[in-house]
């Protein structure tokens, strides 16, 4: 009966019939009330999205794979403090973490979300050490700005260990999978019934805050026979923290019930970007997900897809001056070579690419040569030139295997160098990277949303606009980089396109918070910042870890000059990312407008240190210098930040002000000259022309210039300014002073 029971539950997970696998288990503890059991029980709540209830099941349990699922279940709920004690008890400081590099990784997320970056940085490289093939440890080292060139991390000792992690399998034992199929507590948390080879650990989506991968060698919940990092059986007598001493408050923690998901992830998924998701894996996602049509979208709001106004000014980026009627090409000459990837010149066919794999990944092709050439059960060697490994059920030769890492590891060295580039803001390399790689995996959602996002970085709006519209049309449903490409159709004033993503994104999914952060932009270009602010207090709510959206809430706040809510949000967002430069810019940007120069200096540093190759940062950098009286200093990040970025007319704006102030009149007026051919119709050029001509005393001159100034329609703050300046034309600068 017992057997039977555990089948049918697992074999119900399996087809993510979660509420059917809860009640068979149900009746299988109360019928066999084991610890294993209970495990199974746990992990089918956890699948269904109700950690609260895994939670209590796993109180006081005793053997290592308890305490792992106890801190997913833990981490999930935001009690840190009770996922780490489950992790690393108190009393056996130096034991064994469970489940090796998942075990790890949870730790290192844990250790990052309590500001303890020089842990979580050593926990995730431990990770990658066991499992070099972790690629959310990578990808996370990668975010903390720690991690090391993907060729020295997938070189040939991380190729060394996998081929030894399927040797080990396929000596201990050559029908492992099988065997483990019928005995295995829960099979489910594998990725598949047919691959056990160490590649189906993680090959996760890109800043997803909340991946927590499966077990090591893929044996997610054997409690008889868990796996530490590879090494030997460790069945722990760890106790998971007591309900009393846990509870320090003796208050029950909250159920969870929002965050309930009937249509769950489970194994055998597929995420956004097309790459296999353990079931582990989405136990500590972001909250469920809901679908609605578009009929019921409309009934938000009738005003949210109509007109919108111009954009605001307190943006990053927002002051680069974008002309969005002229032709764009690739930054550093990378148009040429990317036109091959990106636009109209795909053609159905180069999109059909996506999904075909190729016979470069590993045991692909020898699989369909060992089903012709085997019989039923038999699994027999492909080849006679040495021994042979089972993978996904075939004998394979070790020569072929070692081969097939070599080949994906070759993938991973480029996409990980890629990420790591894009992370430390090398974005040109980054671009050049990625175009390294062949068109199949080119057009994939993930690397598409990367591209866009580097080119959102080097401010080439139109060419972002272009790549993430094509991501879009490769994989509708994914919702990567769809924040960053909302604020790129903002800072185009694209209010059309605005709108339609943002309907586009709540009618996919709802309870994403990329979609509300679309939501709020669209409001924010109206001008309707409360309204705006609402829509990302939302995205936060539905994901308290999502950084760029405490960022968006803190811009609100500036535009509604709500300075202490907007300096709230800003340090919210560093406390989850210490890189997230915006933020230093956001604070950087209040304090300069509340005249607090060292402190606005000392923010727009940090930002600038993260992100060095930002012309915007160096640009208000520079400004806070010149108010301390720094000039000599402002003039030079203003030449870097000139040299870094000739389309961006913000920096010679400021350097020609920094040189009225300093009297060097003629060569502001060089300057100024230069910047009208960037930015030909931009009045407030003019003005500061008029105003260095009347300094010197030129007046027909000034008046000229002023007069082409109002001629461009400046803002009516701007017209005010230069109708004052025109009246004072002839007062001497000590009387109007």
């Amino acid at each position: 009966m017992e057997a039977i029971l555990t089948d049918c539950v697992q074999n119900s997970l399996r087809h993510f019939m979660f509420k059917n696998a809860i009640f068979l288990c149900d009746r299988l503890c109360a019928e066999f009330p084991s610890e294993m059991n209970l495990q199974l029980l746990a992990a089918s709540y956890l699948q269904n999205n109700q950690a609260y209830s895994a939670y209590y099941i796993l109180k006081g349990m005793q053997t290592s794979q308890s305490r792992y699922l106890f801190a997913i279940s833990c981490f999930q709920m935001d009690l840190l403090n009770e996922a780490e004690t489950a992790l690393c008890p108190s009393n056996e400081p130096g034991g064994e973490i469970p489940n090796g590099a998942s075990g790890h990784y949870l730790l290192g997320l844990i250790y990052r979300y309590t500001d303890r970056k020089r842990s979580a940085i050593h926990h995730f490289r431990l990770a990658l050490s066991i499992d070099p093939l972790l690629w959310s440890a990578y990808e996370e080292l990668c975010i903390l700005g720690a991690a090391e060139e993907a060729t020295v991390v997938f070189g040939e000792a991380a190729a060394l260990c996998i081929e030894k992690q399927h040797f080990y399998l396929g000596l201990a034992s050559p029908n492992l999978h099988v065997a483990s199929e019928g005995c295995n507590l829960v099979s489910s948390l594998n990725f598949s019934s047919e691959d056990v080879s160490s590649r189906q650990l993680k090959n996760t989506q890109v800043n997803s805050f909340r991946d927590i991968p499966s077990n090591h060698h893929g044996a997610a919940i054997s409690a008889s026979q868990p796996h530490n990092g590879g090494g030997p059986s460790n069945i722990s007598l760890y106790n998971t923290p007591s309900p009393l001493a846990s509870q320090l408050s003796g208050v029950v923690p909250p159920p969870l019930c929002r965050n309930a998901q009937p249509n769950g992830s489970n194994l055998n998924t597929v995420n956004a970007d097309g790459s296999p998701k353990s079931v582990v894996n989405s136990l500590v996602q972001a909250p469920r997900r809901k679908f609605v049509d578009e009929g019921k979208l409309r009934k938000i709001s009738g005003r949210l897809f109509s007109e919108s106004g111009p954009r605001r000014s307190t943006r990053l980026a927002g002051d680069a001056g974008v002309d969005t009627n002229a032709n764009t090409t690739g930054v550093d000459g990378n148009g040429t070579s990317s036109s091959k990837y990106l636009g109209a010149k795909l053609s159905s066919v180069a999109f059909r690419t996506v999904t075909v794999r190729n016979s470069q990944y590993l045991a692909n092709d020898n699989i369909e040569e060992a089903n012709s050439s085997s019989s039923p059960g038999d699994v027999r060697s492909l080849d006679q030139d040495g021994p042979t490994v089972p993978v996904g059920g075939v004998a394979i030769s070790r020569s072929k295997v070692s081969s097939g890492v070599s080949e994906v590891l070759g993938l991973i060295k480029t996409l990980g160098e890629g990420y790591r580039l894009s992370c430390l803001y090398r974005c040109q390399d980054a671009l050049n990277t990625f175009l390294t790689l062949p068109l199949r995996h080119y057009n994939t959602s993930w690397v598409l949303s990367q591209v866009g996002k580097a080119h959102f970085e080097l401010v080439d709006y139109l060419e972002a606009d272009r790549v993430f519209s094509l991501s879009l049309r490769v994989s509708p449903y994914s919702l990567e980089g769809m924040d960053i490409y909302s604020t790129v159709l903002y800072h185009l004033k694209e209010d059309m396109k605005l709108s339609y993503l943002a309907r586009e994104l709540i009618s996919t999914d709802r309870l994403a918070p990329q979609s509300w952060c679309a939501m709020g932009n669209c409001y924010s270009l109206q001008k309707d910042h409360e309204t705006a602010l609402k829509n990302f207090q939302r995205s936060v709510q539905l994901n308290t870890r999502f950084a760029y959206a405490h960022t968006l809430c803190g811009h609100e706040y500036v535009a509604l000059e709500d300075f202490e809510n907007g300096i709230k949000s800003y340090q919210d967002a560093l406390q989850i990312d210490s890189r997230h430069y915006n933020a230093w810019y956001g604070l950087g940007m209040i304090f300069l407008r509340q005249e607090k120069f060292e402190f606005s200096e000392h923010h727009f540093r940090t930002a600038f240190h993260i992100n060095p190759r930002s012309s915007v940062i160096m640009s208000y950098l520079g400004t806070a210098l010149h108010a301390l009286k720094r000039s000599e200093d402002a003039i030079r990040i203003m030449d870097c930040a000139i040299f870094s970025d000739r389309k961006n007319p913000l920096p010679m704006y400021q350097k020609a002000n920094i040189l009225m102030s300093l009297e060097k009149f003629d060569e502001a007026l060089e300057v100024l000259q230069e910047l009208k051919e960037y930015a030909p119709r931009e009045s407030s050029v003019y003005a500061l022309m008029g105003k260095i001509y009347k300094r010197q005393n030129m007046h027909e001159k000034a008046m000229l210039h002023f007069g082409i100034a109002l001629d461009l329609k400046p803002s009516a703050t701007d017209v005010a300014t230069i109708k004052a300046a025109i009246e004072k034309l002839h007062v001497p600068d000590e009387l109007e002073n």
